[in-house]
């Protein structure tokens, strides 16, 4: 079971690059770095994440993940680099290839990219992204990144037929955030490589329907990567039962006396 961490990145939680050094030195295999572009004050969406529907403060302070990555694409030599999640919909798509495409190139063809839908509909909408249509756009932006990742004269919805350099080194594994339903196993089976549900739960009942959208598609089972879990033993055997091989555990957004007890706790668990 190869298991890797999350955290929120801010300006006031634990460098990104001292993390990824600590990460690599335990033994873990990646590390995936959060989205928001930024909080509306409105608070018109509550919080998912919390029955009062209170907002936790990290969310209003996240680093744009593909540049914090960098430092820890700096910083390591083997940890995989990710976004979990990169709100796809929210952003140019030939930009966002073309970045992720340097980084990978640059960090030796280590990054993997969780992309995700979104849940706060004023965050969405001011990026001019009607919220319905979301998972819509979400899915031509990774299809057009994909291409221009993909091709040497890469065509796709949008735009007309263009070059785009750097390749990445490889293909970047594309993994599919969100709640278990046929139209999210329908954006996994098309374009994704795998499925990144939030804390693991449910996923027994739910491999039936992802495996049916795989075989629709005539593609293999995609993979399953339990995000943001609070991992113990009894869980990870679970998972591994499951045929699931890699977890991502999530750790506390704060400072490195409050991270890296936890990051020790963890290191524990592994092989």
């Amino acid at each position: 079971m190869k298991l890797g961490v999350t955290m929120f990145a801010t300006d006031l939680a634990m460098p990104v690059q001292e993390l990824a050094r600590a990460a690599e030195e335990r033994g873990f295999d990646s590390l995936y770095l959060p989205e928001h572009t930024h909080i509306p004050v409105s608070r018109r969406t509550p919080y998912p994440g919390a029955a009062d529907g209170e907002l936790p403060e990290e969310y209003k302070r996240t680093l744009d993940p593909l540049v914090a990555l960098s430092f820890a694409a700096a910083a390591t030599t083997r940890l995989r680099l990710g976004t979990g999640i990169l709100l796809a919909a929210q952003r140019d798509p030939i930009v966002t290839a073309k970045a992720i495409a340097t980084l990978d190139l640059l960090s030796g063809g280590r990054v993997v990219v969780g992309v995700g839908f979104g849940w706060n509909a004023e965050e969405i909408e001011n990026h001019g992204v009607p919220y319905r249509r979301r998972r819509e756009i979400a899915r031509r932006h990774v299809l057009a990144m994909q291409a221009l990742w993909r091709d040497e004269v890469a065509s796709f919805e949008g735009a007309e037929p263009a070059w785009s350099w750097p390749k990445p080194l490889a293909m970047p594994p594309v993994y599919v955030g969100g709640a278990a339903g046929p139209k999210l196993f329908a954006h996994v089976a098309e374009y994704a490589d795998g499925w990144m549900p939030i804390g693991g739960r449910g996923i027994k009942a739910a491999l039936p329907a992802l495996r049916e959208a795989c075989e629709k598609a005539g593609r293999p089972m995609a993979k399953v990567i339990p995000f943001a879990t609070l991992p113990t033993r009894e869980k990870l055997d679970y998972f591994a039962g499951l045929g699931v091989e890699e977890a991502v555990a999530t750790l506390p957004s704060g400072p490195a006396d409050q991270v890296l007890p936890v990051l020790d706790r963890y290191a524990a668990l592994l092989p």
